[in-house]
């Protein structure tokens, strides 16, 4: 398995899956909700960090989501999707992770073809995380969720132009919203952003995260345009279950090796 592989750990179940971690060898991705945050126990978060540090494990930290947009046009929603980023960050230091997984939350629908005013309020609002993230030594990885084209990521991207700020690609959302773009298209324009990847597979029916080759994912052609970037990506297994855990494992040594 590659040394940058990590899993899907929900926040409140680190701590229940660290002997499975351990005993396995697998480095996880810890998702948080707002919530988590909000009841969060620094020293027990420190300790779970600690505890894979030595084990010589890293860990990948994703960033709340559900209602939060950083281009939304209302002040507030900017103001609270800052406030839970800026404790996904203080979080993330506290567990020693040096890469957070966030969301755009932009929706093509939303809109209505203005997506400059999406843009807009994105290229001002990520400096101050990014340079937070910088001083903390965390890489923030952009996720592509409802994007159907790379553009509007890649514009953001672009025009922010940080080390500290790059792209997470999905599969499977990739698949869901994106798939009228072929795979070399996406990473010709996004492969030398991207530092992450999120591994699961649908049928483009719906969002299922299942095992990888479960669905119709083309799984070896993502693989050898991963091989062609300048630096191997770390990845996520963003398996919901143990069983599609392991399943996952198993198809992704055949891939690749």
């Amino acid at each position: 398995m590659p040394e940058h592989l990590h899993v899907h750990v929900p926040a409140r179940q680190l701590e229940e899956t660290l002997p499975f971690l351990l005993d396995r060898r697998l480095q996880p991705e810890v998702a948080f909700k707002g919530p988590d945050l909000d009841e969060l126990r620094s020293p027990r978060l420190q300790a779970a960090g600690d505890r894979l540090a030595t084990a010589g494990l890293g860990v990948t930290v994703h960033a709340p989501f559900h209602d939060l947009n950083p281009g939304a046009l209302e002040p507030l929603v900017r103001d609270v999707t800052r406030h839970r980023l800026s404790q996904t960050l203080a979080a993330a230091e506290q567990i020693g992770a040096r890469l957070v997984v966030v969301h755009p939350g932009y929706d093509t629908w939303k809109y209505g073809g203005q997506d400059h005013l999406w843009l807009e309020q994105s290229l001002a609002f990520w400096p101050p995380l990014i340079a937070a993230a910088k001083r903390a030594g965390i890489v923030l990885a952009l996720e592509n969720i409802f994007e159907v084209h790379p553009h509007l990521l890649s514009s953001l991207l672009e025009q922010i132009d940080s080390p500290f700020f790059s792209h997470c690609f999905d599969a499977g959302h990739w698949r869901l919203f994106a798939n009228a773009v072929s795979l070399p298209e996406w990473f010709a324009a996004l492969g030398r952003r991207t530092v992450h990847l999120h591994l699961h597979d649908n049928r483009g029916t719906g969002d299922d995260h299942l095992p990888i080759g479960d669905g119709d994912i083309d799984f070896s052609t993502l693989f050898r345009l991963v091989a062609t970037l300048p630096a191997s990506p770390s990845m996520t297994l963003e398996a919901h279950s143990r069983d599609a855990l392991l399943r996952s494992l198993s198809a992704l040594e055949r891939h690749l090796d």
